[in-house]
């Protein structure tokens, strides 16, 4: 058996509340919180079970290859939407998987199909959510092949990197490198963008996971363009707010730094929940395969990106109220001097009186 998966995740750039989506759907359409079937409860934390949706079938043709998918949304409340194309059949021939697999290569001749379905949710959830915001251009894609039987594919390499070449020891090496077993049955593959699974059963715990991790990924890219625009703004504002009068330019910084505590409080409490959105405890081999997915995506990368810009633009923050702070004492001391003054001038006028 022989089953490919593809995956692209948006980012409809709001926290989602999915008892209040989930109510909404029409009563033909069936939605699930399913979770993990081979892990314990206790093995595994997860705040929010995403909501998953069937959305049916669809054929998509590629060149000569006609495919039909299953397609499935997964809906997570920390904003993101994945959609992901299924497709299984028994293969018996190691080159006719290789040629399906290497037609579909990086997600090829998918585009349209993958915009269709994310319309076909804008109007599914019309009323009951707002996902106009949701940009089909910014994606993390991801493909997972999985096969029953080791046999099947006598070298994963050609599949794993999208094309059928003689590929050199070094990237070999660097592909087979992040290859984990629980058994002597069974592996997973992990590369930056496609893994391949072996498994005589699948319950798709694995590919959750990868997807989970995916999520993540997509969420602190987010971020991190959300970071590098709002500093942008940020510097735009405060040299132009340099420019004012005095009691114009407090006004103006104090304006600034109403709206930095808001979006700094915001963005710390999104990204933590991004990295609490799945723990998982005791169960060593899918927590390898978890960290594995993560490392390999370069996550905390990210993570520490997001986290550097964010601490700019506290820093920035800090300096701002110490500048408002130094102003509106200069102020105070301007007004206490004048007020002295005052008092002085009304003394000698009453002493010459």
């Amino acid at each position: 058996m022989f089953s490919m998966h593809f995956y692209r995740i948006y980012e409809t750039s709001r926290e989602i509340d999915l008892t209040r989506l989930e109510r909404g759907l029409p009563g033909e359409r069936s939605a699930s919180r399913s979770g993990f079937s081979r892990l314990a409860p206790k093995s595994i934390h997860i705040d929010n079970t995403p909501l998953s949706i069937p959305l049916g079938s669809l054929e998509v043709q590629n060149g000569s290859i006609i495919r039909s998918f299953q397609v499935q949304a997964r809906i997570f409340d920390i904003g993101a939407i994945s959609v992901c194309f299924s497709s299984e059949e028994s293969v018996s021939e190691t080159g006719n998987l290789k040629q399906t697999a290497l037609a579909f290569a990086g997600q090829h001749g998918l585009d349209e199909a993958f915009t269709g379905q994310l319309r076909r949710l804008q109007e599914l959830f019309q009323g009951s959510a707002d996902f106009s915001t949701v940009d089909p251009s910014f994606y993390e894609d991801y493909t997972i092949y999985r096969i029953d039987d080791p046999t099947l594919i006598t070298d994963p390499v050609p599949l794993l990197m999208g094309e059928d070449i003689d590929f050199s020891l070094q990237i070999r090496e660097q592909v087979l490198g992040n290859r984990l077993s629980y058994s002597e049955d069974d592996f997973v593959i992990l590369t930056w963008d496609t893994a391949l699974i072996c498994d005589p059963d699948d319950p798709g715990d694995l590919r959750d996971l990868i997807e989970f991790a995916n999520v993540q990924l997509l969420e602190l890219r987010y971020y991190d363009l959300l970071l590098n625009r709002q500093m942008e703004i940020m510097y735009d504002d405060i040299e132009k707010a340099g420019q004012r009068s005095t009691f114009t330019r407090l006004r103006r910084f104090r304006r600034i730094l109403s709206a930095l505590m808001g979006f700094i409080a915001d963005v710390t409490e999104v990204t933590e929940k991004v990295d609490n959105l799945i723990k998982i405890t005791e169960d060593i081999y899918y927590a390898r395969v978890y960290q594995t997915t993560l490392r390999v995506l370069r996550v905390d990368q990210w993570r520490e990106g997001v986290a550097r810009k964010l601490q700019v633009v506290q820093q920035n923050y800090s300096m701002l109220s110490n500048e408002v702070n130094v102003q509106h004492s200069n102020v105070l001391e301007w007004i206490i001097i004048l007020l002295i003054a005052l008092e002085f001038a009304f003394a000698l006028w009453d002493a010459l009186t």
